[in-house]
């Protein structure tokens, strides 16, 4: 086994990381960064040396796409090998591309996730795959892309490290983005970036181009270098809070609201039950029932189970036959108003509270949403005026269960525009009554 002390090959900043991967502590790392934050490297030198010490152990190392895999995940592997000083254990192959533990056969597979169901048919002669690494997982499809390979890969064995490295993506709403507010209790989010790297590491060269940019295009630095999230304009929620809410917490809700946005064949149905703090401009997403496919009646018993005072609810008034049913099975549901700018008026209206507060465990989905609904762009590039209308069918019931307190708020913003034009036009002195208002 090598004897090079890894102080000397691993940046200070995944130090607690290694301890806690060593420990088993966790399942999933994701581990966010710029340019230069060493986040491949280490995951590469990770991989080899839980090869090392495991008999048991195999790795499949992938990219989105397969071509890319030998410039990338392959060459930052075998560098690992070289800087840990143990190529004498390792035999590499192009054809197919492989690296194998010489003393007992382990192997590292490389696969290309181009077509996911495919890596179901990866075997080991030996042990289990326990190392799995989503080189730039930003490339891929989204959770059920990369929970559909985890299924195929994560099984006959005792433990398992999945590793997820990435930049991340500008937009707040990526997918990316997104997963790693949500909460779970086996995995651990780690980010980094080129200044907590000894810059003897990187090279003078990095670090002027890295200065360079930062004087000139300050946004992309923050950006490429240092890995933040800048945004793209297109983001429509930026005030959602993503946490646990507690049983203490519900019990003393007051003001709870429920609504329904009705699924069709391919769309789920989605029921949502909230507290709306009235004086606080805070919203508490705390229940979701979100399926396909799922018939009225099922969704009646599933809310008579969590209505159990048979509360109001709220439903979109275009399905008519749908609130019939449930009210003759003895829901009270009732149809919302909607105008030709209702999706407008209310998702300004959510925009304009304090805090969106979803708890991502119990309402997963309605998560998902909030964090990843962002304005459509047209062919020239440009954000559309209008929000989009997909995959906002908890968003559409959020909006449903406030419909009176949106109604509300239109009515007091239309009586403020007309009470200003009045006084515009009929004060004395215009001139000096229009520069004081």
């Amino acid at each position: 086994m090598s004897k090079v002390k890894l102080s000397n090959i691993v940046a200070p900043s995944f130090k607690a990381i290694h301890k806690d991967i060593k420990q088993g502590n966790h399942v999933h790392y994701w581990f966010g960064g710029g340019r230069g934050s060493t986040k491949s490297s280490f995951v590469a030198i990770e991989t080899i040396l839980g090869i090392m010490s495991d008999p048991q152990a195999n790795a499949v190392a992938m990219r989105k796409v397969k071509d890319t895999l030998k410039d990338s995940v392959y060459e930052q592997l075998q560098w690992a090998i070289e800087v840990l000083g143990v190529g004498q254990y390792w035999h590499d192959s192009i054809s197919p591309l492989g690296l194998t533990y010489i003393p007992t056969g382990q192997k590292i597979i490389f696969r290309g996730a181009d077509k996911p169901k495919k890596i179901k048919s990866i075997k080991f002669s030996k042990g289990y795959c326990k190392f799995l690494w989503y080189e730039e997982v930003d490339e891929f499809g989204g959770m059920e892309e990369i929970r559909m390979i985890n299924q195929s890969l994560m099984r006959g064995g005792s433990s398992f490290v999945v590793f997820y490295s990435y930049n991340p993506p500008k937009s707040a709403n990526n997918w990316v983005n997104a997963e790693v507010q949500l909460t779970r209790k086996d995995r651990l989010f780690h980010h980094s970036n080129y200044l907590t790297v000894p810059k003897e590491w990187l090279g003078e060269q990095f670090i002027v181009e890295a200065e360079h940019l930062k004087e000139v295009k300050p946004t992309s630095y923050q950006h490429e270098y240092l890995g933040e999230v800048t945004g793209t304009g297109g983001e429509v929620f930026d005030n959602v809070k993503i946490r646990q809410i507690s049983d203490e917490e519900i019990s003393g809700f007051f003001n709870i609201k429920r609504a329904i946005d009705f699924g069709y064949a391919i769309d789920p149905l989605a029921y949502i039950a909230a507290h709306y703090d009235r004086k606080k401009k805070r919203l508490y997403i705390f229940h979701e029932l979100y399926k396909v496919g799922l018939s009225n009646y099922a969704a009646f018993e599933h809310i008579q189970q969590e209505n159990i005072s048979n509360d109001l609810v709220k439903a979109d008034s275009a399905e008519p036959k749908s609130i019939s049913e449930l009210n003759q099975l003895g829901l009270r549901v009732t149809g919302v108003k909607k105008g030709p700018d209702s999706i407008e008026y209310g998702i300004k209206f959510l925009q304009g509270l304090e805090q969106i507060v979803i708890d991502d465990v119990r309402c997963p989905e309605t998560a998902r949403e909030f964090l990843t609904y962002e304005l459509e762009k047209d062919a020239n590039g440009n954000f559309k005026a209008k929000f989009s209308d997909k995959n906002n069918h908890a968003i559409d019931a959020t909006r449903y269960c406030l419909n009176d307190e949106i109604i509300n708020h239109m009515q007091e913003q239309k009586v403020k525009k007309k009470d200003n034009a009045h006084w515009m036009f009929n004060n004395d002195e215009p001139e000096k009554g229009y520069i004081e208002w």
